[in-house]
Parts: structure tokens; C-alpha cells; sequence
């Protein structure tokens, strides 16, 4: 059996006294913008109630608000290579930030949400109607439907080579 020693300097110092306040060293916390490639933002608070709903063909959240909009648009914007972030917004006439100009702002009360990989955030739609704010985002991937009958010879199933086996006598 191997033993390690133990660190000779923590990473955290402890203070004397046990107390908390500014003998804590600070450490920044890094962005990790790889961990999740794509986030949606709706334009509520953080603690807004918003319905989920996850269908084979898309993800559809559903909140209803107390703004007036008169049309909302979803913009797909990079903000790192392979990230991509979702951002809802009014594109009425007297927003000042209603075209891309106010779409690199950062806002820190918003709701998010975490996409899966599965989704295409590019093809996202908004929809406001009767006070009610509609997100549809759809996902990609291979449906069971779009799927090439080979005749059996296991090229369409994900090229795993499973297939029908036939015997001729």
C-alpha cells in the first residue's frame, strides 16, 4: 500500500480565529465556457416560473409575463468557438437595445437555462402572444424516420453492422 504525504501549503489558509471575513484569501472564479456549449437566456429575472417542456422534435419554455412586448426575436450568438448562447429580446421601435448592438451586455439577473448538445440553438424562435412568451428551440439529430431502409444490410443503423442474417440452402 502507497501512503501520500499530505500537502505541506492548503490552498485555502486558515485564519486565527476561525473567522471567515477578510482573512480568506479571495480566488477568482474562471469562466468555463466549455462545459456547457449552449445556454439559453430569457429576458426575466432569475427566479421567474418557467415551463419546460421537452418534445422528440424540440425543447418549447413557456412563461407568462408582466411586460408588453410587441415582438420578441431570438438572436444565436457565439461567444466562444463551439459556445453558443441564445438570447431573447424585444425588437420593438423605442428599445434602444433591440438590435445586435445591445446583445453583448451582461446581465447577471436573467433566467438560463443549460441547452443539451442534442439541441440547434441557430434555429431557435420566439413568440409573444396574449402575455405570454413562447421559446421554441428545436434539436438535431437523426430521426427514426429520416433513416434509409438498406434492404437489410445494416448501413443504415448507425453503421454498427447489425443487420438480418439470411441463410439460403
Amino acid at each position: 500500500m502507497r501512503v501520500h504525504p499530505a500537502p505541506k501549503r492548503r490552498s485555502l489558509p486558515v485564519a486565527a480565529g476561525g473567522g471567515i471575513g477578510g482573512a480568506w484569501r479571495q480566488k477568482k472564479l474562471r469562466r468555463l465556457p466549455h462545459i456547457f456549449s449552449k445556454v439559453l437566456e430569457l429576458p426575466l429575472g432569475s427566479d421567474a416560473e418557467v415551463v419546460v417542456q421537452e418534445s422528440p422534435t424540440s425543447f418549447r419554455f413557456t412563461a407568462s409575463t408582466e411586460e408588453a412586448w410587441d415582438e420578441v426575436r431570438a438572436h444565436a450568438i457565439e461567444i466562444h468557438p463551439g459556445v453558443m448562447k441564445v438570447v431573447v429580446r424585444d425588437v420593438g421601435d423605442d428599445d434602444p437595445l433591440a438590435g445586435e448592438e445591445g446583445l453583448d451586455e451582461l446581465e447577471l439577473d436573467r433566467w438560463r437555462f443549460r441547452l443539451p448538445p442534442c439541441t440547434r440553438p441557430a434555429l431557435a424562435t420566439a413568440d409573444y402572444v396574449g402575455g405570454v412568451l413562447i421559446v421554441t428551440v428545436p434539436k438535431g439529430g437523426v430521426d427514426l424516420d429520416d433513416r434509409v431502409d438498406d434492404g437489410g444490410l445494416g448501413i443504415g443503423n448507425d453503421d454498427l453492422g447489425i443487420g438480418r442474417l439470411v441463410f439460403v440452402q
